[in-house]
């Protein structure tokens, strides 16, 4: 998730524009851990286990050691494991990794900054990250935090909610925007679902990460809509140095 930053007081975010400080970030994933994994399956009808495996499945191979950057309950991580990596899941609310040191014994569980990763250069060959980008402070610092972290020619897979286009567009409207709300009303930590669709509206579109992405040092970044196109996976590779004239595309491709 996120790291506090100097600049800005802790309180002054919102939950209704979809902006909060990093403070209030752990803190309302820290309430909401009980109900966290019930309510992923209830907005998604149970779909979202099927694109975490997609996410691993496109970029971790047996034996490879696999960064789970905001791994929440650890889901993520889990499938990364299944695909035979070595995993670690990193997060920075305790109560969430509370919830995913249930799940597994072997994968290492890590309290931590994704703005300021606490690993040396290349460590990984792999990283993964489900619905947890939106939620980073600066996403271009994070962005560049995992490409520094990944070995030369290392594989990424982000998985992020993004707004469906044409028909689908009212239906995701109504779910997300107001029965969602509704429901978060109560649930511990209620508010935090009226912040999630908030921060889907400001969050970049999946063309637009593409080039975020290119431009914190990726290359070959691909993506595909998946859930009606309410979610995007993206994939890309770990360039070590962008060749002498050669500038970001500033677009993703999407297969």
């Amino acid at each position: 998730m996120e790291r506090v930053s100097a600049e800005r007081p802790s309180g002054a975010g919102s939950f209704e524009a979809g902006r909060l400080d990093p403070d209030e970030v752990r803190g309302m994933f820290d309430r909401i851990a009980p109900v966290y994994d019930a309510m992923n399956r209830v907005m998604t009808a149970g779909l979202d286990r099927r694109w975490r495996k997609l996410a691993a499945r496109e970029v971790v191979w047996p034996g490879d050691r696999v960064l789970d950057a905001c791994c929440g309950t650890g889901d993520l991580a889990l499938e990364a494991e299944r695909r035979g990596g070595r995993v670690v899941g990193l997060d920075f609310s305790e109560r969430m990794l509370e919830r995913a040191r249930r799940k597994s014994g072997t994968v290492e569980w890590v309290q931590g900054d994704a703005l300021a990763l606490p690993f040396p250069d290349g460590d990984f060959d792999a990283a993964t990250v489900g619905f947890g980008v939106r939620n980073l402070e600066d996403l271009g610092v994070g962005l560049r935090e995992l490409a520094r972290v990944l070995r030369p020619g290392g594989r990424l897979a982000v998985l992020e909610i993004t707004r469906p286009r044409g028909l689908l567009r009212p239906f995701f409207r109504l779910w997300f925007d107001v029965l969602v709300p509704l429901a978060g009303r109560i649930l511990p930590g209620g508010k935090a679902y009226t912040y999630l669709p908030a921060s889907v509206r400001r969050f970049p579109g999946p063309e637009d990460l593409s080039a975020l992405l290119e431009n914190a040092g990726f290359d070959n970044v691909r993506f595909r809509l998946l859930g009606g196109g309410s979610v995007a996976l993206h994939t890309a590779l770990h360039m070590a140095e962008r060749p002498s004239g050669q500038e970001p595309q500033g677009a993703g491709r999407n297969s």
